[in-house]
């Protein structure tokens, strides 16, 4: 392991919220910490809060009082750039500002040793941009942590253009050795976590804009059917729209206006209107005191299960409902396709009134049919959501309902669209973290880990194509694209490759 020696300085340069918890995390490693900030006596305040948070450790029992003391000893302020010369490693996290960067960065240059490693915080600017004034630009990486940084585990390392492998090892192995998991990926826009989160955030507001379903409504979808620890709304809310939104820009001028990563105007018209989120007590939702209570998501009224259902062919994703079922004390009958049949490859189940009931796959149907949304796990989830096509009947509406009612969950009836909510949130995740696999962005399980830790997903989404199959994955997606030619849904090359060896058709 080339992990920075604990006797090496870390010096922070920014002492701001992420400064201050990535100038903990190293302090708590062992290493001499020195903390500079360019405003005169913020980086003495800073040290002032860090300490502050190490003697609440103390009392929660997380740190004993003579690591306390030994910790305090080790960090102090820098009021000039000068006092950071002997440093074996700087992290910068100062402001979003590529100018600003290199003309910190070039500064460093100036007082550092040859020797010193240099890392950029960035979550969203270029690390080979910010390397490129440099005069020794290989030795710059990129240390993304994730905020809070001494809670969140994941750092993303970020090797430049003209980044040095021992440099990019050495960052490795030290963010590991400060008992944090990295991963490596290249200088990408977005890196790994902003670039394949895009859909997550982007879908939701896609069907919102199609007034598909409300944000309550598609925030409970996703949480309690898709398995996702918190809505996107409630998330946006939370990060903040004006940062969220940026992000999502930022990441959209970079591919140069790719429209898999095409921002929302709607998001933009909240931004405007000055509705931020928490900080601002409103955004989607509302956060000002005494406002009204959030609002609820769309529950079905009670209905009563059908008696029976028939189930044709293989279920695929969506397998688990018939057994789900049988438990349920419905009857399961075994059918099989009518000749001529669109769906030969699915499977479907047939409700009593005699109206297709289909996993969401993003095809129209060829007769009033009603979809159902892929669950992460049929069993587990709590809500279910249905959409009927046009000339659906309301008593096919309540057989369904009451079918899903009976196995335990609540049901959401929206709009129908093109593969509902988590179908296609799902299948674009899936193709963007394929995508950065074949191009060599991270491996494959290092996609898994960067989504898995750094947005906290049930399962990587690497993990979850091949759980649902990639073949489904791409053709849901090759329905959404006829729906919508724009190529925001078209499958990426490699996952074209993917499906077809699973199908055989050519070798893996």
């Amino acid at each position: 392991m080339s992990a920075l020696d604990r006797s090496s300085t870390v010096a922070v340069v920014g002492a701001g919220t992420m400064g201050q918890g990535i100038a903990q995390v190293a302090l708590l490693a062992g290493h001499p910490v020195r903390l500079h900030d360019a405003v005169p006596g913020r980086a003495q305040a800073a040290v002032d809060t860090v300490a502050g948070r190490l003697d609440r450790l103390v009392v929660k029992g997380r740190l004993g009082a003579a690591e306390l003391k030994a910790a305090l000893a080790r960090l102090t302020p820098a009021e000039t750039v000068a006092e950071l010369a002997g440093a074996g490693l700087v992290v910068e996290a100062v402001v979003e500002d590529l100018a600003v960067k290199q003309r910190l960065f070039a500064g460093l240059e100036a007082v550092v040793a040859d020797d010193c490693l240099l890392a950029t915080n960035t979550s969203s600017l270029s690390v080979t941009a910010v390397a490129g004034a440099l005069r020794l630009p290989g030795r710059l990486v990129g240390l993304h942590f994730f905020n809070p940084a001494p809670l969140m585990p994941l750092v993303e390392v970020v090797a430049g253009a003209a980044g040095e492998a021992a440099a990019v090892t050495t960052a490795y192995d030290t963010a590991a050795s400060w008992g944090k998991i990295p991963v490596r990926c290249t200088d990408t826009p977005g890196f790994l976590v902003n670039r394949v989160a895009r859909p997550f955030y982007a879908e939701a507001l896609r069907v919102y804009e199609e007034r598909a379903a409300d944000p309550a409504t598609i925030d409970a979808l996703l949480h309690e059917c898709g398995g996702f620890a918190m809505g996107p709304f409630a998330l946006m809310d939370l990060i903040g729209q004006d940062v969220n939104e940026a992000v999502t820009r930022s990441v959209w001028e970079a591919f140069f206006h790719d429209p898999k990563f095409t921002p929302s105007l709607a998001q933009r018209r909240l931004v405007e209107s000055g509705r931020l989120g928490r900080k601002s007590g409103r955004g989607w939702f509302s956060y000002q005191e005494g406002a009204a209570p959030a609002p609820e998501p769309h529950n079905a009224e009670p209905t009563s299960a059908p008696a029976f259902i028939t189930v044709t062919g293989d279920l695929g994703p969506a397998r688990e409902v018939t057994e789900l079922a049988r438990e349920s004390g419905i009857e399961v009958r075994q059918g099989r396709h009518p000749d001529g049949d669109p769906r030969q490859r699915a499977g479907v189940i047939v409700l009593p009134a005699g109206t297709p009931l289909h996993l969401a796959d993003g095809r129209p149907p060829g007769a009033p049919a009603v979809t159902f949304d892929l669950a992460l796990d049929y069993r587990a989830a709590t809500r279910i959501g249905i959409a009927p096509s046009a000339g659906v009947h309301a008593d096919a509406v309540a057989q369904a309902t009451g079918l899903f009612q009976a196995m335990g969950k609540k049901v959401s009836v929206i709009r129908d669209v093109p593969g509902m909510v988590v179908a296609r949130t799902v299948a674009l995740l899936v193709d963007l973290a394929v995508d950065a696999v074949a191009r060599e962005v991270a491996s494959g399980h290092d996609v898994d880990t960067a989504m898995r830790l750094g947005v906290n997903y049930p399962l990587g989404p690497l993990e979850w194509g091949q759980r649902v199959s990639v073949t489904y994955v791409r053709d849901l997606l090759d329905a959404l694209h006829a729906w919508y030619p724009t190529g925001r849904y078209a499958p990426c090359a490699e996952l074209r490759r993917r499906a077809a060896a699973a199908e055989g058709v050519i070798s893996s």
